[in-house]
């Protein structure tokens, strides 16, 4: 893959990174294959770096109550309407790694009608939807009809999904990040990728 877009930072690469970085850079590469470029652009300050590690450690291992089809749609998206390709292009990757169909990303703007998306697809697409666009458009209606396929706790876990994804994919855009190559398993774009870190 070649590189179409600079990141507006660079990725700070493992010379000039902390042990600890370094770690995390290893970490990283064994778990997704390469180092996630927002997780490079993020090395420049490392207490924050650290802080969204474990943020999304414990989001993660929190997120159990609503199914991975619907949580993952929702996500994905989001990512989709705010157009953060690295999100998309991640999301894509973490949809094929839970055996969930990416096949059906294609038809994904006629969600409504398709057969390719279940009620409760729908249902998160639109508030996901409803939580994204501006100005925002939740009704009580909405929530109601979530709380009574998901819960209350659901709910709740769908719109903190959402909302952390709204954060990411528009700090990412904002960083001028762009897709990586995780979806096609070529993730190559951090310009030190092909070495080992030191």
């Amino acid at each position: 893959m070649t590189a179409t877009q600079k990141t507006r930072i660079d990725p700070l690469p493992p010379q000039r990174a902390s042990l600890l970085t370094k770690v995390l850079y290893r970490v990283a590469r064994r778990r997704f294959g390469e180092v996630p470029e927002p997780f490079a652009v993020a090395a420049h300050h490392p207490r924050l770096m650290l802080a969204n590690v474990v943020h999304e450690g414990m989001l993660q291992s929190a997120s159990k109550k609503l199914p991975k089809n619907v949580l993952e749609i929702a996500v994905f998206w989001t990512a989709r309407t705010v157009g953060c390709s690295w999100c998309v292009d991640f999301g894509s990757m973490l949809q094929r790694l839970d055996g969930l169909d990416v096949d059906r990303l294609k038809h994904i703007d006629d969600y409504a009608s398709s057969p390719l998306f279940s009620d409760d697809e729908r249902a998160a697409i639109r508030f996901a939807d409803a939580m994204t666009t501006d100005p925002h458009n939740i009704t009580d209606e909405q929530v109601d009809d979530l709380k009574r396929r998901f819960g209350d706790d659901g709910v709740i876990e769908l719109s903190y999904q959402i909302g952390i994804e709204n954060m990411r994919a528009r700090m990412y855009s904002a960083l001028g990040i762009t897709e990586q190559g995780f979806s096609s398993g070529d993730a190559c774009r951090v310009p030190w990728a092909t070495a080992e870190p030191s």
